[in-house]
C-alpha cells in the first residue's frame, strides 16, 4: 500500500452525498488528515465536492481511485447496496477501508469484505463512528469496572421525523431502504456493544406501500437474562436517547446517543456523577484516527470493532428483517 508519510494520512473518498462530505469536514480537526482525492461515477460530481478541500483530486471513477498511490485508506460512503462492491475493489487494490455503516445489506455480503481484507492482509473497520466517541469509551470503561453491576437491561431508540422527504436510501426498496438499516442500526449496533449477539429477537414492524420499515422495534433476550429493546422509525421523532441498566445502577446517556452526547452515572442510592458533552464537531473524525492507527500497526480489525462484531450486527439486522418480512429485491 500505500504512501503513508510519517505525518500525513491521506483520504479517497467513494461518493460525494452528505456523510462524505460531513466526514471530510469533520477531518479539518486533525491537521494530519487530508483529503488526497474524491471518486464518484460522475466526474462533474467529483468535481463540485473537491472544491471545498484544496489539492483534492476528482475522479470520474472509483476504479480511478483506488489505483492512485498517494491514498492512504479509502472511505466508502455511497448507498448501502453498493458497500461490498466499493468496498472489494478497494481492498483488492491494497487499500484500506473504512465502510460506512450498515456495513452492508447483509451478513453474507459482510463475510465477503471480511474475507477480502483477510485474503489482502489490508484493514477494514465498518464506519459505525459512534463507538469511537468519547463519551462511548467512558461507557465501556464503566462497564468494564463493573461500576453499575451486572446488565440486566439496555434501552436504545432513534427516531426522526424524515416521511416527507422523500430520500432514496429510507424509501426505496432497490436502495436497502427502511428505517432499520439506516437509522435502526444505531440502537442495534449499541445494544451489541453492551451486550453482544442476542440468543433469541422478537420482532415487530410497520411496512410502507414500498415494502420498506417505516418502524421497526425489536427485544432481544440474552443468555444471562438481560434484555434489550431497541426501537427505530422515521416517521416521527423519537427521544434518541440510551440507558443501560445493571444491578448496582445505570448509565443515561442523552440526546443524540450516537454522537457526541453528555451522559450520567446514577447509582442506586441516587448518587449521580455526570460527564458532560465538551466535544467539538460532528464526530466523525474519531474513526478515522483508529483506522490510521490500524494502519500504523499493521493491523486489519479494531478491537473496539471486530470484523467479528459486524458480521453478528449484520446477521442480528438479517433475523430482523426476516422477521418483519423486509426483503430487497437484488437480494438472491
Amino acid at each position: 500500500m500505500a504512501h503513508t508519510s510519517n505525518s500525513e494520512f491521506r483520504w479517497g473518498i467513494i461518493g460525494t452525498g452528505g456523510i462524505a462530505k460531513a466526514f471530510a469536514r469533520d477531518l479539518s480537526y486533525f491537521n494530519s488528515h487530508i483529503v488526497q482525492a474524491v471518486g464518484s461515477r460522475s466526474l462533474e460530481k467529483a468535481q463540485d465536492f473537491a472544491l471545498e478541500f484544496p489539492g483534492c483530486t476528482s475522479y470520474g471513477s472509483y476504479e480511478e481511485l483506488v489505483a492512485d498511490p498517494m491514498i492512504d485508506a479509502v472511505y466508502v460512503a455511497t448507498p448501502h447496496p453498493q458497500h461490498v462492491a466499493n468496498t472489494l475493489l478497494a481492498l483488492n487494490a491494497g487499500k484500506p477501508v473504512l465502510c460506512e455503516k450498515p456495513f452492508a445489506v447483509n451478513a453474507i455480503e459482510a463475510q465477503a469484505m471480511v474475507a477480502a481484507a483477510i485474503q489482502n492482509n489490508v484493514a477494514l473497520l465498518e464506519a459505525m463512528w459512534t463507538r469511537f466517541l468519547p463519551h462511548i469509551a467512558q461507557t465501556c470503561e464503566l462497564l468494564a469496572r463493573g461500576v453499575i453491576g451486572e446488565v440486566v437491561n439496555v434501552r436504545a431508540d432513534f427516531g426522526e421525523y424524515l416521511i416527507d422527504h422523500e430520500i432514496p436510501r429510507l424509501m426505496e426498496p432497490s436502495f436497502a431502504g427502511g428505517a432499520l438499516l439506516d437509522l435502526g442500526i444505531y440502537p442495534v449496533s449499541f445494544a451489541h456493544m453492551v451486550l453482544g449477539a442476542p440468543t433469541r429477537i422478537t420482532a415487530t414492524s410497520v411496512l410502507t406501500e414500498k415494502g420498506v420499515d417505516s418502524q421497526t422495534s425489536a427485544i432481544f433476550d440474552y443468555e444471562n437474562g438481560a434484555q434489550a429493546i431497541v426501537t427505530t422509525t422515521f416517521i416521527t421523532s423519537t427521544p434518541c436517547r440510551a440507558t443501560i441498566a445493571g444491578t448496582l445502577g445505570r448509565i443515561e446517556i442523552d440526546r443524540a446517543f450516537y454522537s457526541p452526547a453528555s451522559m450520567r452515572l446514577i447509582m442506586q442510592d441516587g448518587t449521580t456523577t455526570e460527564y458532560p458533552n465538551t466535544y467539538k464537531g460532528r464526530g466523525l473524525r474519531e474513526q478515522a484516527a483508529e483506522l490510521e492507527r490500524m494502519v500504523r500497526n499493521a493491523e486489519i480489525e479494531s478491537p473496539l470493532l471486530t470484523h467479528k462484531m459486524s458480521i453478528e450486527i449484520m446477521q442480528t439486522l438479517d433475523e430482523i428483517r426476516n422477521q418483519i418480512g423486509l426483503r430487497y429485491p437484488f437480494e438472491n
